[in-house]
């Protein structure tokens, strides 16, 4: 991609209300989730993180309202639990700053953070990251975006925490609702410098660069039509509505007994079903 210091989608942030209650649904879904990490004070949040290869998902609660994670609440307030943000992998975040502000957006940082990491043995280590985000006020599709430059992989990709009983293995599609897709995934096109690539469905996907996930923009009906049969109960008409799996399916059917829906080629969990987000399950 044109933007030399980021590589793709790193992760996906699921913005939950209770954090612990969160972990505790998404053991219910099969997925194995690490121990609650607590974040710098400055940051005022906590999370969870889904480890798959090469990306992951996180489960991310306010502890202390602070500056740093006013948007999230009011994320929180006005729409509720789901997709607020995407992280993609930064491989240098001050030069990535640098990157996005020659293409006329002043950058947020970067930030260095970090939390404690309870490792397998009993020790105790830490994640070290170095973050920065584009403006608040550009997110498209209403989902903010950032980059996120590990300091510590080996403290966030433990193999451990990277099998899952449902079979999880990556990351496919951000998935996120517009009433207008082509315009959305305009403003994201621009802001990462990739072209945007039209869907048979009339979608229109962002490749996030590499072979990390897309981001897909569809209307809400669209999405309805590509998932049958599973309630959409609860997503806004705007706004991260789901993330695309690959998972081994025979895994996924057994692990999800009570709760996935067969849709197509696709075992899915309803939104509210998962803390606000879709989750669909294909075959890897």
């Amino acid at each position: 991609m044109a933007l030399k210091n980021i590589i793709g989608i790193d992760h996906a942030v699921v913005m939950v209300k209770d954090l612990d209650k969160a972990a505790e649904n998404y053991k219910r879904l099969g997925f194995t989730v690490s121990p609650r990490g607590t974040h710098s004070a400055h940051m005022g949040s906590g999370n969870y993180t889904i480890m798959f290869d090469p990306d992951y998902m996180e489960l991310l609660g306010v502890l202390t309202p602070t500056e740093n994670n006013a948007p999230a609440r009011a994320f929180l307030e006005n729409r509720g639990e789901g997709i607020e943000r995407i992280a993609f992998t930064a491989v240098d975040s001050a030069a990535g700053a640098e990157e996005i502000r020659a293409r006329g957006y002043a950058p947020i940082g970067p930030t260095d953070f970090e939390r404690p990491v309870t490792l397998p043995n009993g020790t105790v280590s830490a994640a070290k990251f170095r973050t920065f985000q584009w403006p608040v006020a550009e997110a498209p599709g209403g989902v903010r975006i950032f980059a996120c430059q590990h300091k510590t992989r080996e403290t966030v990709w433990i193999p451990e925490l990277m099998r899952h009983a449902n079979g999880a293995k990556r990351l496919r599609q951000v998935l996120i609702v517009s009433p207008d897709p082509a315009t959305d995934a305009a403003h994201l096109s621009k802001m990462i410098d990739v072209a945007v690539r039209s869907e048979a469905d009339g979608a229109a996907a962002v490749p996030s660069g590499g072979d990390r996930a897309d981001f897909v923009f569809l209307t809400k009906d669209q999405l309805g039509q590509r998932y049958p049969g599973v309630s959409l109960d609860g997503l806004a008409d705007r706004g991260g509505a789901g993330l695309v799996i690959a998972a081994d399916l025979a895994a996924t059917k057994t692990a999800l007994s009570g709760t996935g829906v067969s849709s197509g080629s696709s075992i899915c969990v309803p939104p509210a079903a998962a803390n606000g987000t879709l989750l669909a399950f294909v075959q890897a």
